[in-house]
């Protein structure tokens, strides 16, 4: 009788085993369209401040990656991080950003310093940061 409850288990075992991969092998993700789907295919265009400031500081046509258009695009966004904060003096999160996005810009100024100095200048005193 002990022989045949050990059998009754083990069957039970082996069901439940089977049942619990059945049930995991079922809870595969569809493949449904996301709300962001359409986000997630294209680039997003850049707003119309963002593109006056690259019309603004660009070396030639179509040029949106110069030293000289990342520092001022960085500049933007250091002023208004600066506003926030003065806002929310809290939030330490942003400060720390804030701090990121300098040290970037202090990085692109120095390149630009040692490639060419005279560019360097224009960019300083076209952003007021000069000394």
């Amino acid at each position: 009788m002990a022989k045949v409850v050990k059998e009754k288990k083990a069957a039970a075992k082996k069901a439940g085993k089977a049942a619990k991969a059945a049930k995991t092998s079922k809870t595969v993700k569809s493949a449904k369209p996301t709300k962001n789907a359409a986000k997630e295919d294209s680039v997003a265009a850049p707003s119309e401040a963002k593109k006056d400031i690259i019309e603004q500081f660009q070396v030639k046509q179509g040029d949106t990656g110069s030293p000289e258009v990342q520092i001022a695009l960085l500049t933007k966004r250091i002023d208004k991080l600066v506003a926030h904060l003065k806002g929310n003096p809290s939030d330490n999160h942003s400060r720390r950003g804030l701090l990121g996005i300098v040290s970037k810009r202090r990085r692109l100024l120095n390149y630009l310093g040692k490639k060419d100095n005279k560019r360097s200048k224009d960019i300083l005193s076209k952003l007021g940061l000069g000394k």
